[in-house]
């Protein structure tokens, strides 16, 4: 077999293949005397047929098959010899397929870019940290009472955080306009769930008032046949209620898998959940920092064949989290490519410094983070059973792991500044930079 290799590019390599003709004929042999055997041909016994029949009527099956696996098994004995690593299929171009001649094949495909991570020493990274206090802990009590609200029918004009029981009809131009009207809707004031003017607008009324808003709506309203345009609301309102914040009792507290230990124990308990969202922020913030510095000290060019992998598997994603009855391959590839080429580039980097400081799962690490998993349950041991006794999610672990261990080894040669922050601020999320 004769291989010779062309760079086309910095990632696309041309491969030439030449292969023997008697390797192709003896595959085809191999099939034909297959098919003797077993073949069913009128006027002869099974496994008498003579070859010459059998040539006559399957060899060109035979020789297509022949040729397409010898194609496929010399391409990768080929890459084996060269030492390639390809980052997705080959375009197979055949050149020569002629009976008795060699076959001539070209293997056109990409491979997975050559480099060393470098530049751990620019990476500037800011590592907060937090305590939760008891005015931390009171604020998250008061969460979870809003998060179970009452509401109870008053008499009363409605105020803001009332929640309303209303009709109304919505027209443009005169006209009723689809899905702007509704009986029976339920609407707290200041909620922000309709448009602007429209919540504040039924501030004051009462049970059986009717009230009518004009009102116009927004510019970057997403029905664009109603953005900017004037509209007048009819709402009747059906009732007034206010909230009634729960009270910290065992009823309340049994809501939330707590039972038999009063305020104290919801108060440890609630306590130990914000101090494990806390430690995880912090992990994921530093982790982020981290992982946006070797993407700034490491470009290198991507596959194309990982780029689209990676566009599909999101384009599936995004199909599989909105619904709806549209296919992945109908949403524009570059509505994920920035994310696709960013995730790609960040797994070849990560991948290689766990091949350059040759990394690997710490096992106590891992139990370590099963365990802290496991204690959001009511039944830790369960949790951490059943994980041992799944690869699959045991595996998948083992990767957040060495991820972290990845990070760890950057922060050895990083700029790391340590910084005291509040809870709230360590546990908000950065935000995204704003498109120009």
């Amino acid at each position: 077999m004769q291989v010779s290799v062309e760079n086309t590019s910095a990632l696309e390599r041309r491969m030439s293949i030449t292969v023997p003709a008697e390797r192709i004929e003896t595959q085809v042999n191999k099939r034909l005397q297959q098919t003797a055997q077993k073949a069913k041909i009128a006027g002869f016994r099974p496994g008498k047929v003579p070859m010459s029949v059998i040539r006559q009527r399957y060899e060109a099956d035979a020789r297509q098959e022949a040729v397409g696996d010898v194609i496929q098994a010399s391409f990768y004995e080929a890459i084996v010899e060269q030492k390639l690593n390809p980052a997705g299929a080959p375009s197979v171009e055949p050149k020569v397929l002629e009976k008795g001649k060699d076959l001539e094949f070209v293997a056109t495909f990409e491979v997975f870019p050559e480099f060393t991570v470098a530049g751990f020493d620019s990476i500037a990274v800011e590592r907060q940290s937090a305590e939760v206090t008891d005015a931390d802990l009171d604020k998250m009590l008061d969460i979870l009472r809003k998060q179970n609200v009452r509401f109870e029918a008053v008499e009363r004009a409605a105020q803001n955080e009332d929640q309303l029981n209303i009709d109304f009809v919505g027209k443009v131009d005169g006209e009723v306009f689809a899905g702007g009207s509704a009986k029976g809707t339920q609407l707290v004031l200041g909620s922000g769930r309709m448009i602007p003017g429209f919540e504040e607008g039924l501030v004051g009324a009462k049970a059986g008032e009717e009230r009518v808003l004009n009102l116009t709506f927004p510019e970057n309203y997403q029905n664009l046949d109603l953005a900017n345009k004037a509209a007048e609301f009819t709402v009747t309102v059906n009732s007034v209620s206010e909230p009634q914040l729960p009270e910290l009792t065992e009823e309340f507290f049994a809501q939330f898998g707590i039972k038999e230990s009063g305020i104290d124990g919801f108060r440890a308990e609630v306590r130990k959940n914000m101090e494990r969202e806390l430690r995880q922020a912090i992990k994921t913030k530093v982790k982020n920092q981290v992982m946006d510095g070797l993407l700034a000290a490491n470009p290198i060019e991507v596959p194309k064949a990982l780029l689209e992998n990676e566009v599909n598997r999101l384009r599936v994603q995004a199909v599989q989290q909105f619904g709806g009855n549209i296919k992945p391959d109908q949403l524009p590839a570059e509505l994920f490519e920035e994310q696709a080429k960013r995730r790609v580039v960040l797994g070849l980097v990560v991948a290689e410094v766990v091949k350059q400081y040759d990394l690997k799962p710490d096992e106590t690490r891992v139990r370590e983070l099963i365990q802290e998993m496991a204690s959001a349950y009511q039944e830790p041991e369960q949790v951490v059973s059943w994980y041992y006794k799944n690869d699959l999610q045991l595996n998948e672990v083992r990767s957040v792991v060495l991820e972290e261990q990845v990070v760890d080894t950057v922060l050895q040669k990083a700029s790391v500044t340590d910084k005291s922050v509040s809870y709230e601020e360590a546990v908000k999320p950065v935000e995204a930079p704003q498109a120009d």
